[in-house]
């Protein structure tokens, strides 16, 4: 009788070859089905009718209408998406971040199947399985990669926004009695009701009661580097002076996403973060949309400012949402706790995004990332070479990628982008006078030949909307 050599039950799951050729039979069917979407295609119009009485009903279910007439099927494959009306699109949006990796990308998936095993599908706060630690150990690691940084603890949320209000808790709590917040002009923070306060947009906390006092600094001007930096200091000293010691912290965007795609600097955030510092007001980087989106994994680390950040919150292209931060921060008993991190196969994907991303082909100024979005600056270039009134920019790093079309005029950036969905391009918008075109790049999927005929399918619907 043979021994069994497995410490654990898991291990022995993990390893059953009949479990292991299933997966591998599984995943190599599933891609050969898959490999079937390789290109753009149109609606189908046996399903048209059913396609359009189905967004009806789902826009009547969730009390509001969608931006797009969009319901996947869950079918998809490296930038494509399929939609249920059988029309396959590229899909630059990716859940406004989430996809990084693109659709049905086979480690994704392999690590989502594998995990579905474990006996439970949700973990959380009295609930949590050994990739839980190994997550939090993989995003910490990530975290310092640079000298100086102190961040050392990492705590998993369900979202976002969760991960924030941690991190603004945390900063409370250690600054008390200080209740009040600093923040950027043209910020987005997230949709909790405390970080609709911050949100430096009425229309997003219309109706509701004012929870907390929030002051605003201007952001960086790429276009005026001392003359804007000396005007967010400026700004910065005379709130501090005007309310003392009453500021818990300042929420920083290193990139400005929703906001516009707007790029700070080393000098300008390092100066701004060093005069928190020598107020006691507590340094927080909000990274949710950046966070291994730029040349390295947190877009701290972009500027060499990882010496200066307190706590720092992600989510989106990682999957799980976390908050990081030094033992400065340790929260006390009771502080922060969640019901739910999230399900065991997202924490499986997780690990296996990370893991590939930080590969050593991805990050760098040399890597895919700085690559594919080269080729998207010099698509736009050269569109705006042979319209210069129709197209300027580019803005953001990275896999965050975009343009101002029309002059920035918001009703026709919507036209734009619903005509680029008609033809096969889902992007979305970000930011306000201007108002510009957005994409978030699926990195891990998306190639040079899939870029030259996204900028094609842009250039013929920026003319067919001028």
């Amino acid at each position: 009788m043979p021994t069994n050599t497995h410490k654990t039950i898991s291990d022995q799951i993990k390893t059953d070859p009949v479990i292991t050729n299933t997966i591998d039979q599984l995943l190599t069917r599933c891609q050969e089905i898959q490999s079937q979407i390789t290109n753009i295609k149109p609606p189908s119009s046996e399903l048209k009718q059913t396609y359009e009485e189905s967004i009806k009903i789902f826009s009547e279910l969730r009390g509001g209408g969608l931006f797009f007439p969009y319901l996947a099927t869950g079918a998809g494959a490296g930038p494509f998406v399929e939609l249920a009306d059988g029309s396959i699109k590229y899909d630059l949006t990716c859940g406004i971040g989430v996809h990084i990796m693109g659709h049905g990308h086979p480690i994704v998936m392999k690590a989502s199947i594998e995990a579905g095993l474990e006996d439970v599908t949700m973990q959380g706060n009295l609930q949590q399985n050994t990739n839980s630690m190994t997550l939090c150990q993989k995003l910490i690691d990530l975290a310092n990669q640079q000298k100086g940084s102190k961040l050392k603890h990492c705590f998993l949320s369900s979202s976002g926004v969760m991960a924030g209000e941690n991190a603004l808790k945390m900063a409370m709590q250690k600054n008390a009695p200080a209740s009040r917040v600093l923040a950027f002009e043209r910020c987005f923070a997230g949709r909790s009701l405390a970080f609709s306060q911050i949100n430096d947009k009425p229309a997003f906390r219309d109706g509701l009661p004012e929870i907390l006092s929030v002051d605003y600094v201007p952001f960086f001007d790429i276009n005026d580097p001392e003359g804007s930096t000396h005007r967010a200091v400026t700004t910065l000293k005379k709130h501090l002076s005007r309310h003392p010691k009453q500021y818990a912290a300042m929420f920083f965007e290193i990139i400005q996403g929703e906001g516009g795609f707007h790029i700070g600097s080393e000098t300008f955030h390092r100066t701004l973060m060093q005069i928190c510092k020598d107020h006691g007001v507590a340094v927080l980087a909000d990274e949710v949309q950046t966070f291994c989106r730029t040349h390295h994994p947190f877009a701290f680390q972009e500027f060499n400012l990882s010496d200066l950040i307190d706590i720092v919150w992600v989510g989106k292209a990682a999957q799980v949402c976390a908050t990081l931060f030094s033992k400065e921060f340790l929260p006390r008993p009771g502080l922060i706790a969640q019901t739910y991190t999230a399900s065991s196969a997202t924490i499986a994907a997780s690990i296996a995004i990370l893991n590939e991303l930080d590969n050593g082909t991805y990050f760098g100024t040399n890597g895919k990332t700085a690559k594919l979005h080269q080729l998207f600056i010099n698509g736009f270039q050269d569109i705006a070479n042979r319209h210069p009134h129709l197209l300027t920019g580019p803005f953001g790093l990275g896999a965050m990628t975009g343009c101002t079309v029309h002059g920035g005029d918001a009703t026709k950036v919507t036209n734009l982008i619903h005509h680029l969905y008609e033809n096969g391009v889902i992007a979305f918008l970000a930011g306000a006078n201007p108002t510009r075109l957005r994409f978030l790049v699926p990195i891990g999927a998306l190639e040079p030949k899939h870029i030259t005929e996204i900028l094609e399918i842009l250039e013929n619907s920026i003319l067919a909307t001028a």
